[in-house]
């Protein structure tokens, strides 16, 4: 067995298909290949993993399995299903896939989506969620959709990423008509689910506080904690456990994951932007942005936005 701390981290899926010999270039934090772009050996298996990424996969033909945690799933022809970051996840190919596989971050959702998307879209936050399989003429669309998404994702435009996010919403926007209209967060499996799905909603709460003015203090792991009624350690277990991430790691990706849609899309100072997500020194704020992105919050906004107040 597979222990928990061999299973490897990938924030993107050129990393994982590297990782596996495979070379697979990636400029954006939105992808979508077809699946003969990774030519492999049938039948093939991939190692355990765990990746950063949300992943949507569209099967027109072929057969196979994926792993879910703790769970198995077939796949066959007509079918779609989905992944979130955190899990851990792996597949075996029987029949060569013939098909999309769409991937994903939480910032692209932000910045090219909208900062409210997991409000309309509730199902990205599942943490158990099996395949559809779809007659074909109800998979008809969705593959559709896919050679839009593959055409403009080709393309050089400036307005490629916010073409993409446009196209993705009309994407999940299906998927949601068609699978997840009366989805229930809190009807999910176990205990260990539902303490997750709380607590990234709690997440996803607390830091839209923040940015309305509503409180100035980001939430630490105790303060989750005492929010679902849990014990810190227990939280902390069961949070990192079932994703792969400690709590202050989620803290920090949705930290920078606000910074930079503010960045982007906000008239606001940076040094603004720090106090209202809790900061209580903007230089502090600059520090922080960088050792997690590479760049300065000032870096960041020129490269994405102009005539903003630095």
């Amino acid at each position: 067995m597979v222990r928990s701390g061999e299973i490897k981290l990938y924030n993107t899926i050129s990393e994982f298909y590297q990782a596996l010999g495979i070379p697979l270039a990636q400029k954006t934090e939105f992808t979508i290949h077809k699946t003969d772009t990774f030519r492999q050996q049938y039948p093939s298996k991939s190692p355990l993993f765990r990746a950063n990424y949300y992943t949507i996969v569209i099967i027109q033909a072929g057969q196979g399995s994926y792993i879910l945690d703790n769970q198995t799933f077939t796949t066959q022809p007509c079918t779609i299903y989905f992944t979130n970051p955190g899990h851990i996840k792996g597949f075996q190919i029987e029949e060569p896939y013939q098909g999309y596989i769409i991937t994903f971050s939480e910032n692209f959702l932000k910045q090219y989506v909208h900062e409210t998307v997991f409000d309309e879209f509730p199902f990205l936050l599942a943490e158990t969620v099996p395949p559809h399989y779809l007659k074909p003429a109800d998979f008809a669309p969705f593959v559709a959709l896919c050679d839009q998404l593959i055409a403009e994702y080709q393309r050089r435009s400036a307005y490629k990423n916010k073409i993409l996010g446009n196209l993705l919403v009309v994407f999940l926007l299906k998927i949601k008509e068609m699978f997840w209209d009366n989805y229930d967060p809190q009807a999910e499996g176990n205990s260990g689910s539902q303490i997750v799905t709380t607590f990234k909603q709690s997440l996803e709460a607390h830091f839209r506080d923040l940015v309305a003015d509503k409180t100035d203090q980001i939430f630490q792991v105790q303060d989750f904690a005492t929010l679902l009624g849990l014990h810190p350690n227990y939280l902390s277990t069961v949070i990192k456990s079932k994703t792969g991430k400690t709590v202050n790691h989620w803290i920090i990706e949705k930290t920078i994951a606000e910074a930079q849609a503010q960045l982007m899309h906000s008239q606001q100072s940076i040094k603004e932007i720090a106090y209202q997500l809790g900061f209580q020194e903007p230089s502090y704020f600059s520090k922080f942005f960088k050792k997690h992105t590479k760049v300065t919050p000032t870096q960041f906004r020129h490269k994405h936005q102009t005539g903003s107040k630095i």
